[in-house]
């Protein structure tokens, strides 16, 4: 898609995400005298719907002044490359640190982002399956996916962080001889496996959230998403279940102020006050409330239960960390760029 199209869809997208999504509610008056714009991924939604208010308590009962959210949730990328074209977030909340570098490398983060605590990750999961309720076709791992009768959702790595984390960690579990039948260590069969995956894959929607829809809906066998997305689909009722590859990859999510947008709105101290808010104990036990695995060591040690283990769990530095994961899988000739061509063209 050329420039002119890209901008254009990214305002559409942000002028509907933010028709849909936008909170004005203040507490202590009417009309606030401060707002800001939090410009997130989709899937930690509903634990920002909590967190929020308790910013808004916190900071009215420390400076007296009411403060109101604009909010925006759109895919990872789509929301990076928002924020860039002009979108004025306050922060923003996304799903992997090369989204927010992208913003950075645009002049509009000046500040170090990464010394904040945890290197600025503010919450962590898991790449997993949701599978149908009872799992009536036996899906229990990255094998499966290739079997013939099974339908794969995952959404588009050019608009999702999710998918891109999602591309990784099938690549990385058959690379690091997870996957049956595939042998370990071998770049060629892990790309193989790789293209007969996304042979199977039915839809890509353009957002980790709309992928789940779209599973809720009906379609797909398997859903390759984020472990909190299943486990907060079934706190409302859904009726799937969560499957864990036996190997898969640690999802980190990063916060930043925006600093260019943040001064030019007079929001600076307040937007960096509820990024370190974010870090809080109190946040991060909302954060795993909604399925996401905490950052903070004693929030993460009380709620290690509800988390199945994983048996070989590895990061986004066995692909050299984001930059060179991003060329080497995303770029025009990255791995997954020729691996879709190749198996949308079988």
């Amino acid at each position: 898609m050329r420039s002119a199209g890209i901008r254009w869809l990214l305002v559409t997208l942000l002028l509907l995400s933010l028709a849909a999504c936008s909170s004005r509610a203040t507490q202590g008056q009417d009309s606030p005298s401060l707002q800001l714009t939090l410009a997130a991924y989709t899937t930690p939604r509903e634990a920002y719907g909590e967190i929020l208010p308790l910013f808004q308590a916190y900071w009215l009962e420390r400076t007296g002044q009411a403060i109101a959210f604009e909010q925006s949730y759109l895919g990872s990328g789509a929301q990076s490359r928002a924020v860039v074209e002009g979108f004025e977030a306050d922060v923003v909340a996304l799903s992997l640190q090369a989204d927010v570098a992208r913003i950075q490398d645009a002049g509009l983060i000046t500040h170090d982002w990464t010394q904040a605590p945890n290197a600025g990750m503010v919450s962590t999961s898991i790449v997993a399956f949701a599978v149908r309720a009872g799992n009536p076709l036996g899906i229990r791992d990255w094998a499966d996916l290739v079997r013939p009768d099974i339908e794969v959702l995952t959404p588009n790595p050019q608009t999702s962080g999710g998918a891109m984390w999602n591309i990784l960690a099938l690549y990385g579990a058959a690379r690091r001889g997870h996957v049956e039948g595939v042998p370990g260590d071998d770049p060629e069969a892990a790309t193989a496996f790789l293209v007969e995956v996304l042979r199977h894959v039915t839809v890509m929607d353009k957002g980790a959230r709309d992928s789940m829809v779209t599973f809720e809906n009906g379609v797909g066998d398997v859903a390759i998403t984020y472990e909190n997305e299943v486990l907060v689909g079934r706190q409302a009722g859904k009726d799937y279940e969560l499957v864990i590859p036996e190997s898969t990859l640690l999802i980190q999510n990063p916060v930043a102020v925006v600093d260019v947008y943040a001064q030019q709105r007079g929001t600076q101290e307040a937007a960096q006050a509820f990024v370190d808010f974010l870090f809080t104990p109190e946040a991060q036990a909302v954060f795993a409330r909604h399925g996401l695995r905490s950052v903070d060591p004693t929030v993460a040690e009380s709620t290690a239960a509800q988390y199945p283990p994983v048996a070989d769990l590895f990061t986004i530095e066995y692909f050299g960390g984001w930059p060179q994961a991003s060329r080497d899988f995303f770029g025009e000739q990255g791995l997954f760029t020729q691996a879709i061509l190749e198996a949308q063209g079988g």
